[in-house]
């Protein structure tokens, strides 16, 4: 206790010095805290945009062609088969799930009730591929049996079930899709990025009732082993390849087919934020080397104006090491505080940020009812990184309080209180 009185004794004595040493922790912290915080929002906002769906998925759509092809002239619409689905299956070794995908704007009718509705007709893995939501008692999408039967069986979305059906639960009911009948067996709640409420039934059925000539011009599949752009890029160009000879098109027509690998994209955007927590960690490093050195400073100075002071100390008796000790807890009592103020300040600048997109996000949902691409999210910051760097400072303080102190307390008394 008596050390305790005698460095706030001090401490109030020198209210400059004392700011001044506090400026140099809480601004080091501070800074730290605000940029791996900013980085980590900025790097989980932008990757929660790939959670809404599979990150492996390659999606494929058909176009017109530009260039002439073995005699074939451009300006060919061209258009997937079900044999395509097959190839993908058997001769692209990395794909794992694989969807063909077939759209149909449709009325769909419960009762007097009804809408206009894009109805999907896709493949069970799609539910898995796009991360479809079905909450405790809205049912489940349709599996193998109903797409090998080709049931007559429809997924809703929640929107379309709470204007269709009103309060009442839509799971086991009938609705009218066109002029034909499908039975109701699961609701999704995922909504769609863009566009309005989809519904979704086989595509076994889509081929059978509502695209009688077969041909459809999506086709999705996730991959496995492409961990890599140089891998992703071998692969586009093979998968081109293998499409070009199958619907004869010159691989190099861009026009003839579309293709997005969401996994090279997903490459692209992780080695992006490498190199961003590589600048962070510069900055970082950076300004705490400035806070070091403004401790280091301060503490110097400090001790160079008490050798007065440590003269007289050990003139009336006192031991080097009650001296050495007075100066190390006021160092560390400084850093200690002002690191915690820099890093609770840190940590509320972040959370204002995190509190402003968020609101900002939930206002532009409330207005188009659709889920919306993320910039700033949760910037959340290891607790470690805050303790270290204040210990650090702490460490630092030590230091340039202890070596010059300790110079000064082997120097004798009537020599130290000569010291202007």
């Amino acid at each position: 206790m008596n050390y305790l009185q005698e460095i706030f004794a001090t401490l109030r004595k020198n209210k400059l010095r004392t700011t001044l040493t506090g400026l140099s922790v809480s601004w080091g912290i501070f800074i730290l805290i605000v940029l791996l915080g900013a980085s980590n929002g900025l790097k989980n906002g932008v990757t929660a945009n790939f959670e809404h769906r599979a990150v492996n998925r390659i999606n494929m759509w058909t176009g017109i062609t530009s260039i002439p092809y073995q005699g074939l002239k451009s300006g060919r619409n061209l258009k997937f088969s079900e044999q395509e689905i097959s190839v993908v299956e058997d001769e692209v070794k990395e794909s794992r799930l694989v969807t063909a995908r077939s759209n149909r704007t449709q009325n769909i009718s419960y009762g007097t009730e009804y809408g206009s509705y894009q109805v999907n007709g896709v493949m069970p893995s799609y539910a898995e591929m796009e991360k479809l939501i079905f909450e405790p008692g809205d049912g489940r999408f349709f599996n193998h049996l109903d797409y090998t039967q080709r049931s007559k069986v429809i997924v809703i979305d929640k929107q379309m079930a709470e204007v269709l059906f009103k309060e009442k639960s839509p799971l086991g009911e009938y609705v009218k899709v066109g002029q034909l009948m499908f039975k109701v067996i699961g609701v999704n709640s995922k909504k769609e990025q863009w566009g309005g409420p989809v519904a979704y039934i086989p595509f076994s059925t889509m081929q059978v009732v509502f695209n009688t000539d077969k041909k459809f011009y999506q086709l999705s599949f996730t991959v496995e082993g492409l961990e890599t752009t140089v891998e992703n890029e071998r692969f586009n160009k093979s998968l081109r390849n293998l499409m070009g000879r199958q619907l004869k098109f010159d691989p190099e027509d861009n026009q003839a087919l579309w293709v997005n690998n969401s996994q090279s994209d997903y490459i692209e955007t992780m080695k992006i934020f490498g190199g961003v927590n590589l600048f962070v960690t510069i900055v970082g490093i950076l300004t705490l080397i400035a806070g070091i050195v403004g401790v280091s400073n301060i503490m110097l100075v400090s001790v160079k104006e008490r050798t007065r002071e440590i003269g007289i100390r050990k003139a009336i008796g006192a031991p080097p090491a009650s001296i050495l000790t007075s100066i190390i807890l006021e160092s560390i009592i400084i850093t200690a505080i002002f690191g915690y103020i820099g890093m609770f300040l840190g940590i509320g600048v972040t959370e204002i940020m995190n509190f402003i997109t968020e609101q900002a996000a939930n206002v532009a949902q409330s207005a188009d009812g659709g889920p919306q691409m993320s910039v700033f999210k949760n910037p959340t910051v290891n607790i470690g990184y805050a303790i270290f760097a204040t210990v650090l400072l702490v460490i630092s303080g030590v230091i340039a309080g202890y070596l010059p102190a300790r110079k000064a307390v082997k120097i004798k008394p009537i020599e130290a209180m000569r010291q202007e």
